[in-house]
């Protein structure tokens, strides 16, 4: 296997038992036996458990913000140029919810670890700062010139669409993410 492919199967299975565990539950030997290598395997793609959880989100953030812009129609640099794409709040949050609908595992792992990460102490606490801080910025570009508090508004979409993301990972039977994301949006949002 290549050093790229190998890289990529580290961080995938690490996602995985990330979200199943979180990151106190993961282990190198975990990682390692699920990759069939060695843990010394792991650490020279990776460098050690706290750089591997970096590398799982920020290989999982490019993964995300692809689909994103796919489903956009837009390029992915748009996400982290600073530039304003002219996508509308209401669309950014529609797509946002697409594309997690069909990938409540990863859900899952950010829901975990911006859980743990509140400790301060954990090693993706700054990550989730920045993280929470880009799309603030993003949701409030994103709801333009004419809101009287994009951020505010920004504040409140997040916590809406982090809410509702909660109560579909608890009951994926009973809640359509999409649907439920559609009917909470039109309320705080208009249709």
């Amino acid at each position: 296997m290549s050093a790229s492919d190998r890289l990529t199967q580290i961080l995938t299975v690490s996602s995985g038992l990330i979200a199943e565990r979180g990151f106190w539950g993961l282990t190198l030997r975990d990682v390692a036996l699920a990759c069939g290598i060695t843990e010394g395997g792991v650490l020279h793609h990776v460098g050690s458990k706290d750089q591997l959880l970096v590398a799982v989100l920020e290989y999982r953030d490019a993964q995300d913000l692809a689909q994103l812009a796919d489903l956009l129609g837009v390029e992915p640099e748009v996400f982290d140029s600073g530039t304003d794409a002219d996508i509308p709040l209401r669309a950014l949050c529609d797509a946002l919810v697409q594309r997690n609908s069909r990938q409540p595992e990863i859900v899952r792992l950010y829901s975990v670890l911006n859980a743990e990460s509140l400790e301060p102490s954990h090693p993706a606490h700054d990550y989730f700062v920045t993280r929470e801080r880009w799309a603030l910025d993003l949701f409030a570009t994103a709801a333009g010139p004419d809101v009287d508090d994009p951020v505010e508004l920004a504040r409140e979409v997040l916590a809406a669409m982090d809410g509702i993301q909660l109560r579909w990972l608890r009951d994926q039977e009973g809640v359509d993410l999409p649907t439920a994301w559609r009917q909470l949006a039109d309320r705080l949002l208009g249709s």
